[in-house]
């Protein structure tokens, strides 16, 4: 039996083990926290307080022009991943230069 095959096995076993009552194995859990709601002023103010331009802006976190436009008009949200980006901005905005999103 190869060294991964024996591996497999081995954590099968511990699974089952533990299920029986066995032995205790260690066990971490983690929430992920829901990303932050922004308004459209917010979105603008974040984009602001960065000192970009609408256009400059999408790039930096990766969406069109008219989409940040549509965001601080209230007549889109953002979501997914560009809800966490805005929150890093938000909060660090030197994270995305020090993760080489903007080169200055």
């Amino acid at each position: 039996m190869s060294e991964i095959s024996e591996s497999i096995m081995k954590g099968l076993q511990e699974m089952l083990d533990h299920a029986k009552g066995k032995i205790e194995l260690r066990s971490h859990y983690a929430a992920a926290v829901p990303p932050q709601v922004f308004t459209a002023d917010e979105i603008r103010n974040i984009r602001d307080k960065l000192n970009m331009s609408q256009g400059f802006f999408a790039e930096v976190i990766g969406v069109s022009k008219k989409t940040v436009e549509s965001w601080e008009y209230g007549r889109g949200k953002p979501n997914g991943a560009a809800l966490r980006i805005l929150s890093i901005a938000d909060k660090d905005p030197e994270a995305l230069e020090r993760y080489g999103f903007v080169q200055l």
